[in-house]
């Protein structure tokens, strides 16, 4: 199956811009602060003249717009897509939106337009495959227990995070990232294996599967982690407000992930 969860550039977040320094924002990429995988941090010196400052609010928005766009996608895949076409359209969902998502992870300006556009493949994607599993386990109650098991996952990490004031070092920031990587690349390599008949189990249900679904699980609570600093010391350094539209990326896409192996786990512990 698909690896919904990109290598995530986070040493190309929040580049520096060529305005005025807000008061009180701290440089970007000071000690204790990440600058991506064997990348020293960035300086960064505040949003540029003509934009304003990246706000929670600002992500907030964007996050919900891009999450709302991938619901809307899953929705029409579900309902509108013919049978025919669902193998089609799984297929190029599963490689666009990886495409999509390594140009956004690795582009230095984000574009909202893309943004958006892989949060309608996704969709896509995931509809065909919640629709899939949906018959798989003879139920759609599956799929409730599953975006309920991510909005509980996600809380609780966010709480767990503000609550201990977790630290995200440059350590801790390599090992997730590079942890991800190597994940990514075998989830990848299994999924267009499968498109020549070579079937390892990683993506199936049986017991390798289960196995991978929780290492995706317990990669997808450390991204969300790095998400939530990335946030932090987004809003702390005065990014520009465009910068918004990455931060909802990263979001999305981790939560994305963790959608999809919660999903596979119930799948497995339900199916027969």
């Amino acid at each position: 199956m698909q690896s919904s969860n990109p290598v995530l550039n986070r040493s190309s977040a929040f580049a520096p811009g060529q305005g005025q320094a807000y008061p009180g924002a701290a440089p970007y990429g000071q000690p204790g602060q990440y600058g991506g995988p064997g990348v020293p941090g960035q300086q960064y010196q505040g949003a540029p003249a003509n934009s304003r400052p990246m706000t929670l609010d600002d992500v907030i928005v964007k996050t919900s717009i891009t999450l709302g766009v991938v619901i809307a996608g899953a929705a029409v895949a579900w309902n509108v897509i013919p049978d025919r076409l669902v193998s089609p359209v799984f297929i190029a969902s599963a490689l666009l939106g990886f495409a999509l998502a390594m140009v956004l992870s690795f582009s230095r300006r984000i574009n909202p337009a893309l943004v958006l556009a892989y949060a309608a493949v996704e969709g896509a994607f995931l509809g065909i495959f919640s629709k899939f599993i949906a018959g798989y386990v003879g139920s759609s109650d599956v799929i409730v227990q599953a975006v309920l098991a991510t909005m509980v996952t996600f809380a609780l990490t966010l709480a767990t995070y503000k609550y201990f004031a977790i630290k995200v070092t440059p350590r801790f920031t390599k090992m997730v990232v590079i942890g991800t990587m190597a994940f990514a690349g075998v989830l990848l390599i299994n999924f267009v294996a499968s498109l020549f008949g070579f079937h390892t189990g990683i993506g199936g249900f049986g017991a390798m599967g289960l196995l991978f679904a929780v290492l995706g699980v317990g990669l997808a609570v450390f991204n969300l982690i790095l998400d939530f600093d990335m946030v932090e010391q987004g809003v702390r350094a005065g990014a520009p407000q465009q910068e918004a539209w990455r931060a909802a990326f990263g979001l999305t896409v981790t939560l994305v992930w963790l959608y999809i192996n919660l999903l596979r786990i119930l799948a497995i512990l339900r199916g027969n």
